[in-house]
């Protein structure tokens, strides 16, 4: 099984000549509601990949019409929505502005997802074939708790750094590191985590094999065009391209690779195809608008042509 434990909001999204910076205010014409979430978004990615039946999401969402939609919505999509429980803030949301160019900038108001606990997870959940998903818009000692449940009970734990909290401490990193089977990260994220546990990187390639190496664990770097790669603790390099593409909308890339990974863990398939697969699956998705309209299915994965 495949177990996400993390954020579900609500994204409203508008499409604008340039992003504001500070001070500055930029029309739109119009905008859309979109479902959103780090955790939501990476349950629907890898469910739309591996299958309905196999993805269960957990946290939490108000006890209002926006939470009513995102159960409603991983329902559609396959996911196994039973773990999601109603709390007394509002559900989280997202404000997104995306430019002419496809880049996109994002405020979440973090309302429910801030009462995540991973004592909503029955001991039930957690074995040897659990791949446990976690990001980091729940609270981090809760994630962190459901991480060790899963580690203890010989499951595979992948924890998307993401995004990187504001206070982020070698404390933090290393009882993460500990926890985690694969760590995924973006070139930055990489970067700030490797110096948080004292270690000045030249290049996001040098901090990937630093918190490998520190962790004893997988880390993937995903890196836009330039694609992924991932270190193992030895300091081996596995490489996946990026598809050329002209994006739209490149929201929800990240979360798109995060959960074709998770599904194809689950699968056990060789990390190397893993990464392909992430890959195509993340630029598939950036050829449509929105975090989660536009992640594909299974049957769209060249890399996973002939596959069930």
């Amino acid at each position: 099984m495949i177990l996400v434990f993390g954020s579900l909001n609500i994204d409203l999204v508008a499409q604008v000549p340039v992003i504001p910076g500070p001070g500055r205010t930029v029309l739109a014409p119009s905008y859309q509601t979109h479902f959103g979430g780090k955790g939501a978004n990476q349950a629907v990615a890898a469910a739309r990949i591996a299958g309905p039946g196999q993805v269960r999401m957990a946290g939490r969402v108000g006890r209002d019409g926006f939470g009513d939609s995102a159960i409603e919505n991983l329902r559609a999509n396959g996911v196994d929505a039973g773990l999601v429980v109603r709390a007394d803030e509002p559900t989280g949301c997202a404000f997104i502005t995306v430019d002419q160019a496809g880049e996109n900038a994002i405020t979440v108001a973090s309302g429910a997802n801030l009462a995540a606990s991973a004592g909503d997870l029955p001991a039930s959940l957690f074995g040897a074939d659990t791949v446990l998903v976690l990001q980091m818009e729940v609270p981090f000692a809760q994630a962190l708790d459901a991480a060790r449940r899963t580690t203890a009970a010989s499951g595979t734990v992948i924890w998307n750094l993401a995004p990187v909290p504001a206070r982020m401490n070698s404390e933090m990193v290393t009882e993460l590191l500990a926890a985690t089977s694969y760590l995924l990260v973006n070139e930055h994220e990489a970067l700030d985590a490797a110096a948080a546990i004292d270690f000045a990187a030249s290049d996001y390639e040098a901090a990937a094999a630093a918190l490998a190496k520190a962790g004893n664990l997988v880390c993937i770097v995903t890196a836009g065009a330039h694609g992924a790669v991932a270190v193992t603790a030895d300091g081996t390099r596995l490489r996946a391209p990026a598809p050329q593409i002209t994006p739209v909308d490149t929201t929800g890339a990240g979360d798109t690779f995060a959960g074709a990974l998770a599904a194809m863990i689950h699968e056990k398939v060789p990390l190397q195809t893993a990464l392909e697969v992430g890959c195509e699956a993340a630029a598939q998705k950036c050829l449509k608008p929105g975090a989660q309209a536009g992640m594909p299915l299974r049957g769209a994965i060249a890399a996973l042509a002939g596959t069930a």
